[in-house]
């Protein structure tokens, strides 16, 4: 078996072999050198700083490929000028290879407009502020929705959620003040509806009921009668209803006078018959006497009242309420308020009277 393997064939087979095998290698790397320009290179040309126009010219005179990318933006260079190249300049490269240029756009990027409609404003503010964009004015208009944000505008225009803008753009906001107290309501009688709606709109007023007489909803037909009542006094924000129809409110009498014993029911504030207007008087009490005006003050003598000698048995019958009130009240004597003077006799000089102690009760 030894001496099969060293035949001369079997080396010829080998060689042959061996032969074919670095043949094949050494076109390849031919192959490869031609298909790859091995050993051709080419320096990146410097193109910082310039125009995205210029740097395209010089790259293609040098036979390189390019690539262009927006880069930050950057107000203190130029629209449109290279700021970064990848390879870097002086970077040996193939020819066709791809030079990468981040260049500065013309404005910051665009972002889009959060939606901060109906929202507090404090949150609106933090929204926008995150997305790159600044708060110019803030305007006041009254609304029932106090403090939140009804509008958004740039240069003077409704701005709606989704818009495109440059970043660090300035946008101005619409904010509800409130609603204004004891407002007017507009007469809206013998307009559309669609005129009636705008009216309402433009008063801050809310569309409540709309009824029209037939079913339908067109906003043609004719208003003969709305709820409030024309120039009644409301808040901004309240609901105004309205009905309509295709006729003219002098058309419709009889529905206008049912509404009215609906919604237009007059109070009596007249007063009542038996109604007693006269007041209690508040009377002041008589002033009390002091204790030294009593004691000064003689008891009167009352004069003697002759009474008949007939007994009154206790089972005859009461006096009638009539001799009650017959009966007069015998008058109180006036009682002297300056003291008496006892008289002296011309034995007695020297003695004085002795004042009495008078008690009234």
């Amino acid at each position: 078996m030894l001496k099969s393997l060293f035949h001369w064939k079997v080396w010829v087979n080998i060689l042959l072999a061996a032969a074919v095998f670095v043949g094949a290698v050494w076109l390849t790397f031919r192959w490869l050198e031609m298909h790859t320009n091995h050993g051709k290179e080419i320096a990146v040309p410097n193109v910082m700083n310039k125009s995205v126009h210029d740097a395209i010219k010089i790259l293609d005179d040098s036979g390189l490929s390019y690539e262009v990318d927006s880069f930050k933006y950057d107000p203190k260079f130029k629209p449109f000028q290279v700021l970064q190249i990848y390879p870097s300049a002086g970077s040996r490269v193939k020819d066709g290879r791809t030079i990468v240029m981040k260049v500065n756009p013309r404005t910051y990027a665009q972002v889009s407009v959060p939606d901060v409609l109906d929202r507090y404003k404090g949150l609106a503010f933090r929204q926008l502020e995150q997305v790159g964009l600044k708060i110019g004015d803030t305007i006041f208009e009254p609304s029932i929705q106090r403090d939140a944000v009804l509008r958004m505008m740039y240069n003077g225009a409704n701005l709606k959620p989704g818009a495109l803008l440059p970043r660090f753009t300035t946008i101005d906001l619409v904010i509800g003040a409130g609603p204004r107290r004891n407002i007017s309501v507009p007469n809206l009688v013998g307009l559309t509806v669609q005129e009636a709606k705008l009216i309402i709109a433009q008063n801050l007023f809310e569309i409540g009921l709309v009824e029209h007489e037939d079913g339908g909803g067109d906003e043609s037909d004719i208003v003969y009668y709305q709820d409030p009542a024309a120039m009644d006094v409301r808040d901004q924000g309240m609901q105004i209803d309205i009905w309509a129809s295709k006729k003219t409110p002098a058309e419709m009498g009889g529905k206008i006078s049912q509404l009215n014993s609906i919604y237009r029911i007059k109070m009596d504030y007249s007063m009542p018959d038996n109604y007693d207007s006269d007041a209690p008087v508040y009377q002041a009490p008589a002033p009390r006497r002091s204790e030294t005006e009593m004691t000064e003050v003689p008891r009167p003598t009352a004069p003697r009242v002759e009474t008949s000698n007939v007994e009154v048995k206790k089972q005859d019958a009461p006096k009638s309420t009539t001799d009650q009130r017959s009966k007069q009240v015998e008058p109180k004597p006036k009682v002297n308020t300056t003291p008496v003077t006892p008289k002296t006799t011309p034995t007695k000089t020297e003695e004085k009277p002795k004042v009495k102690k008078v008690i009234v009760e």
